[in-house]
């Protein structure tokens, strides 16, 4: 008669063991001997991500559920069994596998695979017997991510989206204990937040921190929430973009119509002199990127945006047709930093003039990496980043501004 029953209760002995929120707790990574190699990569230049730009990652996490003993142990004891003791396996590792999108320099749309973990618990009873339950949750999600730079490094993220998990449960027992059904399992679409920090090492590690929400069902109806903190390796792909072709330079001298042939021999009538047509005329400026960045930066300091906003004024005081921002680098470094660095700096030139009235519609800008130097190889000889290289390389590092069509 007892084991009749406990099959009648068993699946209400597991129903309450996942009724308050499961949740998760770090408690430490197999990523030190990754960490360590990082941390020689620190001093590395960075350049935030970009708008345009995809990107892939892999993150892991030691996560802890709350298994509610006592309310078992109660509800054994309604059915005539007492428990002689309780083990919980309540620690488990977790992992995503994501990839994303870039959609503007704030905001990213993100997916990917995510295995939360694997828990549960193992009674004893008298009469004898043992009830052992376990619940294995995986899925996948999709999330717009919200990014806050703190600068050319950090950043301050956070996550609102969807995710379909899979809860999978394990239930069996033994002496007096029956499993009525010992392999439910249940997926079902619910909602997902998350906050986090990221540390851009190079242009191509980032370090993100993670705390992530994931509201789960298991497969005998219960509700809670997961909690899974992380740390993930992210590395951004770049963007394919070459820089733009440069506009062939306009004539130094004026352009005539040339003059009407005098008719035969009588002249009845004298002829007017050509008129001369006047091109439209360019004007470059140049200005250092040291005088407007950080070295090795891309956020305009305060003397930047003075001489910027002289610029800026100039140009709403007249009519013209457009305006080419280029950046350029001196040749420390790789071609490739080089290049986004150039680009990333162009950018914010434009940034601040459209934020200075001038038309976004007139602007185009153009990153040109370190192939355009003002200095000769035999002027600054070298390839190691001393002061005094840096300081003969200075004329390299520009951004220049070309307007065309003034009238």
């Amino acid at each position: 008669m007892r084991t009749s029953i406990v099959e009648r209760h068993f699946v209400k002995y597991w129903n309450t063991i996942m009724k308050k929120n499961a949740a998760t707790r770090l408690r430490g990574l197999a990523a030190c001997g990754t960490l360590g190699t990082l941390g020689l990569l620190i001093a590395g230049p960075v350049v935030a991500q970009e708008a345009g730009q995809f990107y892939g990652g892999l993150s892991v996490g030691r996560s802890k559920a709350k298994i509610d003993d006592e309310r078992i142990t109660a509800n054994l004891l309604g059915a005539g069994l007492t428990t002689t003791g309780m083990t919980n396996d309540d620690s488990s590792t977790g992992y995503k596998l994501f990839g994303g999108y870039q959609l503007h320099r704030n905001f990213a749309v993100e997916g990917g695979y995510f295995d939360l973990g694997r828990f549960g618990f193992t009674s004893t009873t008298l009469p004898a017997g043992t009830l052992d339950g376990r619940i294995k949750l995986r899925g996948v999600n999709l999330d717009l991510v919200g990014r806050l730079p703190l600068g050319d490094r950090f950043s301050v993220l956070a996550k609102v989206g969807g995710q379909y998990a899979q809860a999978r449960d394990t239930f069996s027992g033994t002496g007096f204990v029956n499993a009525l059904n010992p392999s439910p399992k249940k997926s079902e679409l619910n909602y997902k937040l998350g906050l986090g920090l990221q540390y851009a090492f190079t242009p191509d590690i980032t370090l993100r921190g993670e705390a992530e929400r994931y509201r789960v069902n298991d497969a005998v109806g219960n509700h809670g929430d997961i909690n899974f903190y992380s740390l993930s390796l992210v590395f951004p792909f770049g963007r394919a973009e070459g820089p733009a072709p440069r506009m062939a330079a306009a004539p130094q001298s004026p352009m005539y119509v040339a003059p009407t042939p005098a008719p035969a021999p009588v002249v009845i009538a004298a002829v007017p002199p050509p008129a001369v047509i006047a091109p439209p005329q360019r004007r470059k400026v140049s200005f250092s990127a040291d005088s407007l960045f950080a070295f090795d930066r891309s956020t305009l300091n305060p003397d930047g945006k003075e001489a910027l906003g002289g610029f800026a004024r100039d140009l709403n005081s007249i009519s013209y047709d457009q305006v080419i921002v280029s950046g350029h680098t001196d040749r420390l470094g790789s071609k490739a930093h080089n290049q986004r660095l150039s680009l990333a700096r162009a950018d914010a030139v434009k940034d601040y003039l459209v934020g200075a009235g001038v038309d976004t519609r007139k602007i185009k800008v153009t990153g040109n990496g370190g192939t355009e130097p003002m200095t000769k190889a035999s002027e600054c000889k070298g390839n190691k980043p001393t002061p005094a290289l840096i300081a003969c390389l200075q004329p390299d590092r520009r951004v220049e501004a070309e307007v065309t069509g003034m009238r």
